[in-house]
């Protein structure tokens, strides 16, 4: 079978490989032409397009890169035409990729889904268009099923969150200390200030002054996939903080506590029991419009899923050094602590257990038998 897989950022590179490791499993001849990064590449699929020049975040950024957006747009449609899938599948990813799906569909090709987007969160619109345009949808949180099924009448698949397959899998190096030159003695607090230029931009400056207020402790940044090693340096010259590449997992298991971007990387934090503030700045204008098309209680994942306030979130105006150094210190504390970790083991139970790209993958497969 011929697989066209698209992709847009850091995450989904991560999940569509390990998608694209199951189903070469149930597919010995599976031909698969990917937009994704350098973890799908790995697993053998024809890279058209890294998510490294994709990455637009925020409205502003949206609209200033629209020209590229159009074209990219116009360039995936004719790499499809020319590839001739058996079936596209579109991981997260969303302002792209339903307007392939769209197209898609009214070419007559099978449109699956892994990942939705969020659309609990905003343009709840885009459900009908999805409706109509896909023959299968994936979801990963437990509160999508019952979003898209009860509330709309549609039928998906819940397959547990994919984070779960790569925590599984996970195996920490033997000299972690040694191969990043850190002190084993000295507790770390790990800085996750996104996987994008425009949030490294925004946090990591913030990130980098509190660590000046904790001197007993040493501050590691988790080098995103895709940036380079020059843009952290203006950041982190002549500060404390140190940068690991590619072993964000590592840095966690290793970590006593972390300041993390909202996103996924909340709830990778989360499945590895570490004590996290989720912090959010964005220019005032994407702030701004998101409040007020954006209709959520919490902006963290490990909220969002346990439906109340289990970690703390800073974010814009509450987003600053003496905020962050205040919260960080309550966090440590030791009854502060108990309680994280009962939060996190509900949470645990709640996404059920690993198996998201093996189920995905056997659901895609039948599809097309």
């Amino acid at each position: 079978m011929k697989y066209y897989l698209i992709s847009g950022e850091a995450s989904g590179d991560l999940h569509g490989a390990n998608l694209i490791h199951a189903l070469k499993k149930r597919d010995s001849k599976a031909d698969f032409r990917a937009w994704g990064g350098d973890l799908i590449q790995q697993e053998g699929a024809v890279l058209v397009k890294h998510y490294k020049d994709l990455a637009f975040m925020g409205f502003w950024e949206v609209i200033s890169n629209l020209p590229t957006l159009i074209q990219n747009i116009a360039f995936c449609k004719k790499d499809i035409l020319q590839f001739n899938p058996d079936v596209i599948i579109y991981v997260d990813y969303p302002g792209f990729n339903l307007r392939i799906a769209k197209w898609a569909r009214k070419k007559g090709f099978k449109n699956h889904y892994y990942i939705s987007p969020q659309v609990w969160a905003w343009k709840e619109n885009r459900v009908q268009q999805m409706k109509r345009c896909l023959d299968a949808l994936y979801v990963i949180l437990p509160f999508e099923k019952p979003f898209f099924e009860k509330k709309h009448h549609f039928p998906v698949h819940f397959v547990g969150h994919p984070l779960q397959d790569q925590l599984s899998h996970f195996q920490l190096e033997e000299d972690f200390f040694k191969t990043h030159v850190l002190d084993p003695k000295t507790p770390i607090i790990a800085l996750l200030p996104g996987s994008r230029k425009q949030e490294i931009h925004k946090m990591l400056p913030l990130f980098v002054q509190v660590a000046a207020h904790f001197n007993s402790y040493q501050f590691v940044i988790a080098g995103a996939p895709g940036i380079p090693p020059e843009y952290y340096d203006s950041f982190v010259k002549n500060t404390p903080a140190k940068i690991i590449y590619s072993n964000t997992y590592g840095l966690l298991k290793k970590s006593t506590a972390a300041l993390v971007t909202s996103g996924t990387a909340t709830l990778e934090t989360a499945l590895f029991a570490v004590p996290q503030l989720v912090c959010y700045k964005s220019n005032p204008i994407n702030y701004w419009i998101g409040k007020k098309i954006v209709k959520l209680k919490h902006i963290s994942l490990v909220n969002l899923i346990l439906d109340r306030t289990a970690v703390t979130e800073l974010i814009q105006e509450d987003c600053r050094v003496e905020n962050l150094v205040e919260h960080l210190e309550n966090l440590m504390k030791k009854n502060r602590l108990n309680k994280i970790q009962k939060d996190y083991q509900e949470l645990k139970k709640q996404l059920g257990g690993p198996g998201a790209s093996e189920k995905t993958a056997a659901f895609i497969f039948k599809s097309l038998a």
